[in-house]
């Protein structure tokens, strides 16, 4: 009974300890997310598996802003979704996300 008791005790353990490290950098408007550096802006393949980041959707306490586009995806929060070619995958999550978006019809940006 022991033996099995540890084994759960070092898969958790273990799975702490494998948990992403994510640091927004909102004065260069990136996001890095186990030591791989993503612009904030650009163009976003949304998928349902195999992300580069998992991103919640909220109304409030958001870590940036994000405006939809269809082109001109260039500036820090401006975003276009495309189906190829994508600068970064995102997947759509209620929990456990790498960073919290607001969507906004006007341009604010990045919150500092």
């Amino acid at each position: 009974m022991k033996w099995i008791f540890t084994i759960i005790l070092c898969f958790t353990v273990g799975m702490y300890a494998t948990a992403s490290d994510v640091t927004i950098d909102k004065e260069n408007c990136t996001i890095t997310k186990d030591g791989k550096t993503y612009n904030l802006y650009g163009k976003v393949k949304i998928v349902d598996s195999f992300e580069d980041i998992k991103v919640k959707i909220v109304d409030s306490f958001e870590d940036a802003d994000i405006k939809i586009v269809n082109a001109y995806e260039d500036s820090c929060g401006k975003v276009k979704i495309v189906e190829c070619f994508e600068d970064v995958k995102v997947k759509i999550v209620d929990s456990f996300e790498d960073i919290k978006i607001k969507i906004v019809d006007a341009f604010e940006g990045i919150k500092k």
